[in-house]
């Protein structure tokens, strides 16, 4: 006789492949075993019964598949401890991390099993792993895929950190005829290194200087020349953090082409706009860069109808005197924006006043980064997945305060904005771990391609 559920999770609103309906969400040993109507009667009387308010709704924890977390190495920019309360703390159940801003980057297996080490026992979420494609590492990509990393990130320009150079144009295309051959996904920072060259170099503390040296050619000649790539060698390509939307038809006209291609925006994009980045805020500053308020209008028609996939935060932190605020330089000022507590909020914000839906949300930030990244036990709720599920407060507002963040460093260009939408608590695999996770051992698992535990704290 299978054992009765340990959870039970009711709500009038729940977000399913049916759409938003009353439901009950029943959880056994960490998974999602039935989705049942709310009144269903209780199975066996031993589990925990948690009863949602008529205020909340319940969501599948988010999958954000773009957080540098820099540990190790740079733990003193963040730490998977600070990142991963963040994450619970806004909803998100899993993270992808970025091959680099750690030290050593995470380009061969020594390297992987290093970050891996370091995670452990610390993380409030589930964490899995991107590995890097630089130059010099062609022999580890084949290890450090068959090691479980999701795919591979690499740069087309500059990183900012010189342990992460970029690929040149036959490096780029190399790189995807062998991640082609192993059947493994390349992740483009796309950004063209010749047309950001020839542009004037950013200094001073006009944020239109800056703007200036991230042209939008820049963007959709390196899209361009990626999408050419994945033609020739049929890899499977995600271009990360859209941020100009003279990129969409490209994107749209090779879907329709057939190419296996996906793309990402983040929430700076959807909520932010140049026009209002005050002289000096070097705390807006990330690359590819915020544009114009009439390309984010864009980059939401694009979203809406299909052609980005999904929304991450992009999380990429750093020290506070990086960021220059003394003299408000935005030539030298490090280029990142740390969102991942607020992504929800945020794009939920932003994004009601367009009309978008909680399950809108759902499937941005939950469904759609879990199927690019290939992790099959997240992204919904539905029977046999994780039981990763928010308690979101979609009317409730709040003033963002750097106190209330649980990164490590608490600079955020959100500072003093209302946002609409409050994550009350978090459920990882059924067990709470926002706001109640208290003094409890983390009960984040390393998740290795696809979805498979690597490591257990």
């Amino acid at each position: 006789m299978s054992p009765g559920p340990d959870l039970l999770v009711r709500a009038d609103r729940v977000v399913t492949g049916d759409g938003l309906v009353p439901a009950m969400v029943a959880v056994t040993n960490g998974k999602i075993s039935a989705v049942l109507p709310v009144n269903a009667a209780q199975a066996g009387g031993t589990a925990d019964v948690v009863q949602l308010g008529a205020d909340e709704v319940l969501l599948p924890g988010l999958v954000d598949t773009h957080v540098h977390v820099n540990e190790p190495g740079r733990t003193h920019w963040e730490g998977f401890a600070t990142a991963t309360a963040a994450a619970a703390a806004g909803g998100i159940t899993t993270i992808a991390d970025m091959p680099l801003n750690c030290l050593p980057p995470t380009t061969g297996v020594t390297a992987l099993r290093l970050k891996q080490t370091a995670a452990a026992g610390q993380c409030r979420v589930d964490v899995a792993f991107w590995g890097g494609a630089v130059p010099g590492n062609e022999p580890d990509r084949a290890a450090l895929h068959k090691a479980g990393v999701l795919g591979f990130k690499c740069f087309t320009v500059d990183s900012g950190v010189p342990e992460f150079p970029p690929l040149d144009h036959a490096g780029l295309e190399h790189a995807a005829a062998q991640l082609a051959g192993l059947g493994g996904l390349l992740l483009v920072h796309a950004e063209d290194a010749q047309w950001i060259a020839r542009a004037a170099k950013p200094s001073g503390r006009a944020y239109g200087g800056f703007l200036s040296s991230r042209p939008d050619v820049a963007e959709t000649a390196a899209v361009e020349r990626a999408l050419e790539i994945a033609r020739r060698t049929g890899v499977r390509l995600h271009i990360l953090h859209v941020s100009s939307a003279a990129v969409l038809p490209m994107l749209a006209a090779a879907r329709t082409e057939g190419l296996a291609v996906t793309a990402e925006t983040c929430p700076h994009y959807l909520a932010l706009a140049a026009e209002d980045i005050p002289d000096g805020a070097t705390q807006f500053k990330c690359c590819p860069p915020i544009r114009a308020r009439a390309n984010r209008d864009q980059l939401w028609e694009g979203l809406r109808a299909g052609i980005i996939d999904c929304v991450v935060s992009d999380h990429s932190p750093c020290p506070p005197a990086l960021k220059r605020l003394a003299d408000g330089d935005f030539g030298g000022a490090w280029g990142g924006i740390a969102s991942v507590q607020l992504a929800l909020p945020v794009v939920w914000t932003f994004g009601r006043e367009r009309g978008v839906s909680v399950a809108d949300l759902a499937r941005w930030m939950s469904a759609a980064p879990a199927s690019v990244a290939g992790l099959p036990d997240k992204g919904g709720i539905a029977v046999g997945r994780d039981a990763d599920l928010v308690a979101f407060a979609p009317d409730e507002r709040f003033t963002v305060e750097p106190g209330m963040l649980a990164h490590r460093h608490k600079l955020t260009p959100y500072d003093g904005t209302r946002l609409a939408g409050v994550v009350r608590r978090t459920w990882l695999r059924g067990r709470e771990v926002y706001p109640g996770a208290g003094t409890a051992r983390p009960s984040g698992r390393l998740l290795v391609r696809p979805g498979l535990l690597a490591g257990a704290p």
